[in-house]
């Protein structure tokens, strides 16, 4: 067990809302990053660190969410946001947004069709050429791979489809290797390889290590290819651990409650970030939705890092 460090505002809607989170690392200072989570019935929320809403989207049924700084973007870096929009159920989308953040805010800037089905999860991963890629999961299985530049308006300069048997959710991508990680929600967890497109499953559901739903994926990086790969064990409300030199099985970890927070159960996406984020997360950042709360609405807890690698004596 480890207990949460910190909570967000619950989001507006009832009943299953809230669904994955994203931080964004101020470089600057840290203590000031930001997270963004869903509420896949009414938009997108941006909380700073003490959980407190900065800002809201109502940008629909959005999905899950990811985030990359330092993009170019009409002549200057920028910070981008991009979420699976699931608003037409035949027709997948994804949107994409500018994150400002003095005073905090974000702007929509396009709305890019990434192919047929009904939008599920998302990621994003930046390639050594700049260009971000991004990543859509439908619930039929299909996983759209969009290549985007955003130099004059956002277009799609490549585009193709991977798949999985079944319905997947969610997914990662390691910048360092080229690989693409993707939960497929009642098998378990597939590899691909970006440059080929080539993939298999590398880690089976069994019902103790790993227990469907698979949900959200997140990366500890380490080195050159070390480190490791977390996801959600959501039927038992627990997190695996992998390590990613050969994806062996490292330990396990559940959220009980402690610290004046309730314990996490069924959760959903998750994210992870290394970086020392201020006092209050010197060791790295997780956060994790959290389907259950006194409060009857979804929130995303946080979860200084140190407390999982300590428990699970990680490297």
């Amino acid at each position: 067990p480890v207990v949460a460090a910190g909570q967000t505002d619950p989001v507006a809607s009832r009943d299953d809302a809230a669904d994955d989170p994203a931080i964004w690392v101020n470089a600057s200072d840290p203590a000031q990053s930001l997270i963004v989570g869903t509420d896949k019935q009414a938009g997108l929320y941006v909380y700073g660190l003490d959980g407190a809403v900065r800002h809201f989207s109502a940008a629909g049924r959005v999905n899950n969410v990811d985030i990359r700084d330092g993009i170019s973007f009409g002549g200057e870096e920028a910070i981008i946001v991009a979420a699976s929009e699931r608003a037409d159920i035949a027709n997948a989308h994804i949107l994409f947004f500018r994150l400002n953040t003095d005073p905090v805010r974000l702007d929509q800037i396009a709305r890019i069709p990434a192919g047929p089905g009904e939008a599920y999860g998302f990621c994003l991963g930046r390639a050594p050429d700049g260009l971000l890629h991004a990543f859509l999961n439908t619930k039929e299985g299909s996983i759209h791979h969009l290549v985007m530049d955003f130099e004059g308006e956002p277009q799609i300069v490549r585009q193709r489809t991977l798949q999985v048997p079944s319905q997947p959710e969610g997914c990662v991508v390691d910048e360092r290797t080229g690989q693409l990680y993707v939960g497929e929600e009642n098998a378990g967890i597939w590899r691909f390889d970006l440059e080929t497109g080539q993939g298999g499953r590398v880690i089976d559901i069994d019902g103790r290590q790993l227990v469907a739903d698979v949900e959200g994926l997140a990366l500890a990086p380490a080195g050159e290819t070390g480190g490791y790969l977390l996801a959600s064990s959501q039927g038992d409300s627990a997190f695996a651990v992998y390590s990613l030199d050969d994806l062996s099985f490292a330990g396990r970890f559940y959220i009980a409650t402690g610290n004046g927070f309730d314990a996490v159960t069924e959760t959903d996406g998750i994210e992870l970030s290394l970086s020392a984020l201020g006092s209050d997360y010197p060791g790295g950042l997780l956060i994790v939705q959290d389907g259950h709360t006194p409060a009857g609405r979804q929130n995303f807890k946080l979860i200084d890092w140190r407390q999982v690698r300590d428990a699970l004596n990680l490297d």
